[in-house]
């Protein structure tokens, strides 16, 4: 397990429970809304929601944000850029952008859970230019060329 610095940034929200996993299997933690009023996203809107939390990752790793699969099935309500990246040496508060793909106004309330977290690691690349890549056995093929 990977220890991670976080920080409440308003001490309103302190009663909030942190990001966490709702069951032992869970990859993802629900992040919750700190809103001080009801925040309504539009049919077709689209919202930044803050949490009042900022983290501090180790260098290799990154935060994804991504939708809660039961908002998107329900009500329509996506994290939009999802997955969305938290840097490791971003030190902002973390926001939410959702949007409302539903066909009504959705409200979010305070302690609302309204995305995931997942903590992943990653590794730096760099590019090696060739004049050929190596043949695989899907070569070009791509956009449903392997079926439905």
């Amino acid at each position: 397990m990977t220890d991670v610095k976080i920080t409440r940034l308003d001490k309103k929200f302190e009663d909030l429970p942190l990001p966490g996993y709702a069951t032992e299997g869970s990859a993802g933690m629900d992040i919750l809304a700190a809103v001080d009023e009801p925040i309504t996203i539009e049919k077709g809107g689209i919202s930044l929601i803050p949490t009042s939390l900022a983290i501090a990752l180790s260098q290799g790793y990154e935060c994804q944000v991504r939708s809660r699969s039961g908002l998107a099935i329900k009500h329509g309500i996506f994290a939009l850029n999802s997955p969305g990246t938290i840097d490791s040496d971003y030190r902002g508060e973390i926001k939410i952008i959702l949007a409302n793909f539903g066909k009504e106004d959705f409200v979010i309330n305070r302690g609302d859970r309204i995305a995931q977290l997942v903590v992943a690691k990653y590794e730096k690349i760099k590019w090696n230019v060739v004049d050929k890549l190596p043949n695989s056995d899907r070569g070009e093929g791509g956009f449903g060329s392997t079926g439905v």
